[in-house]
């Protein structure tokens, strides 16, 4: 901090001493000319010590962004003519400017990465791709302001020596005319005449130049992705879509809404996985759980105590009942009368613009379209270990089959896996009866959240009836006398020691939920030359290699959300369709998302350990239901909601909620946060009594009262007592 400040004080004591000798008035028009005899007089006496006092005299101009650069740049035409001059004051200019670049940096980078520090990540992210091009033409164009492009761009994370380099190349065209128009001095009036609008445009021009560039590279590129393919002189359709879960449902759903013809192919069940494997059949059966868990612990509610009698066939029945209620609201007929055409069958990209779908009947049809959506999700991902495959297994999508045969719920059951879908489902069938045994090869489960709330949800598990072994790794799983287990390592015991030695688990059914997969295999993306790592590689826009082929939901990432697939779909369709006169990038700032245990947890924003990460002098909100009267009333008091700010200030950066219906209350902030609004319009809204959504008010009014204007608060006492005589 000292040697900011002294820095800070020299810069500020030389501009002072600038101004106090009227340094000032030398580089102005008037006083250059005056000063032109002089100036050669003592060139013709000393040149090497002119040269380089006028080069020093250069460097601090531009270094302390003082106003005479372009009095100086006409000097040098004057006083060296057009090459000499030319070549001191392009190194001059750049070094100066790099100078001011780095103490714009030193002094006000990490400052205002603290105050604003997801703007500043995603403006580096920017100049990182493509920072080097924009500067260049920036510097092209010398109706900007040269010294606030070298201190905005201190700011950035563009590399010193690449801001360096980019600014002495750009920079040559308007040095040239400045120094030129210097060797004839004597016919300048002002310093207006030399950038006349003519030259100015010209400028513009020369400023497009690269932009005009790009888009013609550009050009060449997709040319030679096509080069090999025939593109069609017509379309069937404007859009195919292979897939219809979220994301697929929403850019067919958007595409004819705008009245485009549109194809969504889909082999399997409409919905995708949320509908089918995931999101509401697990709902379904978290309900049911809680309902016994409930009834087993009436006395909360002033009842008695009871031993719930249920038919696990029939809670198996209900979720598959809860499937085919919704089905409705993504079946064929549904989107058939939105108009979108719908095809039961495999689609596999034959070229960029052909996708041949080998029909569920077994035939097969060849469509061409204009663009290409491919929104094929994930599946489970099922960790290699030795002997997996013999001592079988479910996942989250398959054990709604599996289970729903089995009369009662697994006695022993192992969860492989200790994020969201891991623990919702080991919490809710250790309620319905199993013996469950989490595994997590990491130090806690919910890895991602705090380790307050990944604590609360180990002790809500745990309280269930789950038995949670952290840092434990799953290393094969064995079949013994017609038993099954899985033999695993704690990983915290030393190397070395008695402790080290395996333990076997037995169980009847293993559950793997150890995260998903995007489905890449079989599409044809790697005929076509289409990058896949892990998931499909898009641009900021979804395309993908092709521009006209763009991905979206679980395929892509980077969130493996139902609501994001959703989101990244409406992207995707008003791109493919529109994308010719205007591309929109997906908007990833606000994303919520919600773990379903009893009491949920859901997040949006940064939450403290990534606050923490990031470098953010942040502060913390923190309300606890304990004092929420509804939360009192339906005996559901305990959790919190943790807010975290920027310090001094009701800016939202992120919230985590743990509670019932944490994944409702969670709206409030998902809205505030997207358009801009802070604690104190929360506060200052009103709430209905009594409901959960009060304790969004209630942790507002938490942050206005550690921020009271004690001194105000002061006076008015002082006042009041003064009133009462």
């Amino acid at each position: 901090m000292f040697k900011k400040v002294l820095l800070l004080v020299i810069a500020i004591s030389l501009m002072a001493l600038f101004f106090h000798y009227d340094l000032n008035q030398l580089l102005t028009l008037e006083g250059l000319k005056g000063s032109m005899d002089q100036f050669g007089e003592w060139r013709e006496q000393s040149p090497i010590l002119i040269i380089g006092g006028f080069f020093a005299l250069y460097v601090l101009v531009a270094a302390l962004s003082l106003p005479g650069a372009a009095i100086l740049t006409l000097a040098a035409g004057a006083l060296f003519g057009l090459v000499e001059g030319f070549i001191i004051v392009s190194f001059a200019s750049s070094i100066g400017a790099l100078l001011a670049f780095l103490v714009s940096r030193y002094l006000l980078r990490e400052s205002i990465k603290k105050k604003f520090p997801e703007r500043l990540k995603a403006i580096d992210e920017g100049v990182q791709r493509e920072g080097a091009f924009y500067l260049f033409t920036l510097r092209l164009v010398p109706v900007f302001p040269f010294f606030l492009v070298n201190l905005l761009m201190g700011v950035t994370g563009i590399k010193a020596w690449t801001f360096y380099w980019v600014s002495q190349l750009g920079m040559l065209a308007g040095t040239v005319v400045y120094v030129n128009a210097g060797t004839q001095l004597a016919d300048i009036e002002s310093l207006s005449g030399i950038l006349s609008p003519k030259l100015i445009f010209s400028f513009v021009l020369l400023g497009l130049l690269p932009l005009i560039g790009k888009a013609v590279v550009n050009k060449i590129k997709q040319r030679k992705v096509y080069k090999k393919w025939q593109k069609p002189k017509s379309f069937d359709r404007n859009l195919l879509v292979i897939g219809a879960g979220a994301g697929g449902l929403v850019t067919s759903y958007i595409a004819a809404a705008v009245k485009a013809k549109v194809t969504l192919i889909e082999a399997g069940e409409m919905g995708g996985d949320c509908l089918n494997y995931g999101c509401v059949p697990s709902k379904a059966i978290i309900k049911s759980a809680k309902i016994v868990d409930q009834i087993k612990h009436g006395e909360h509610y002033g009842l008695e105590n009871a031993t719930p009698q249920f038919s696990f066939k029939k809670v198996m029945a209900r979720v598959h009942q809860v499937i085919a209620d919704i089905a409705p609201h993504d079946s064929v007929e549904r989107y058939t009368d939105l108009g979108v055409e719908v095809i039961k069958g495999y689609g596999k990209l034959i070229n960029p613009w052909t996708v041949e779908i080998k029909l569920n009947d077994g035939t097969m049809q060849t469509l061409t379209a204009r663009s290409i959506v491919i929104a094929t999700g994930a599946r489970p991902f099922v960790p290699p270990l030795p002997g997996i495959e013999d001592s079988g297994y479910v996942t989250s999508d398959t054990l709604w089959t599996e289970f729903a045969k089995l009369d009662t719920a697994p006695k022993k059951l192992v969860v492989l896996g200790g994020g969201p879908i891991g623990s919702e489902l080991a919490q809710s069938f250790a309620r319905l009866g199993s013996q469950v045994i989490q595994i997590e090869m990491a130090e806690r489960i919910m890895i991602r959240e705090d380790l307050e709330v990944s604590e609360f949800a180990s002790q809500s598990l745990q309280k269930s009836g789950v038995n949670i072994l952290t840092s434990h790794q799953a290393l094969r799983c064995e079949q013994r006398d017609g038993k099954k287990f899985i033999i695993v390592k704690n990983l915290k015991h030393e190397q070395g020691s008695e402790q080290e030695e395996e333990m076997a688990i037995e169980y009847d059914e293993l559950l793997c939920a150890v995260g998903r997969s995007a489905r890449l295999k079989g599409y044809g993306l790697e005929e076509l030359g289409i990058e896949t790592n892990r998931t499909i590689q898009t641009n900021d826009y979804l395309e993908t290699l092709y521009p006209n082929i763009f991905a979206a939901g679980d395929i892509v990432g980077p969130y493996q959300f139902t609501h994001v697939a959703a989101h990244q779909g409406w992207y995707a369709a008003v791109n493919a369709l529109f994308g010719t006169f205007k591309k929109f990038k997906v908007d990833y700032r606000v994303i919520p998302w919600a773990t379903f245990i009893d009491p949920e947890v859901a997040r949006v924003g940064i939450n403290e350990q990534e606050a923490i990460e990031q470098g953010i002098d942040y502060e913390i909100t923190r309300f606890d239901f304990e004092e929420l009267d509804r939360a009192i009333t339906d005996s559901a008091a305990n959790g919190f909601i943790k807010v975290i700010t920027p310090k001094g200030k009701d800016k939202i950066l992120g919230v985590t909620i743990v509670s019932e219906h944490a994944g409702d209350l969670i709206a409030e902030f998902v809205l505030a946060m997207k358009h801009g609004l802070g604690l104190n319009k929360i506060l200052g809204t009103i709430h209905s009594y009594p409901t959960w959504a009060e304790g969004n008010k209630y942790a507002a009014g938490e942050w206005k009262r550690n921020h009271a204007p004690e001194t105000v608060l002061s006076w008015l006492e002082k006042f009041h007592t003064w009133r009462r005589g």
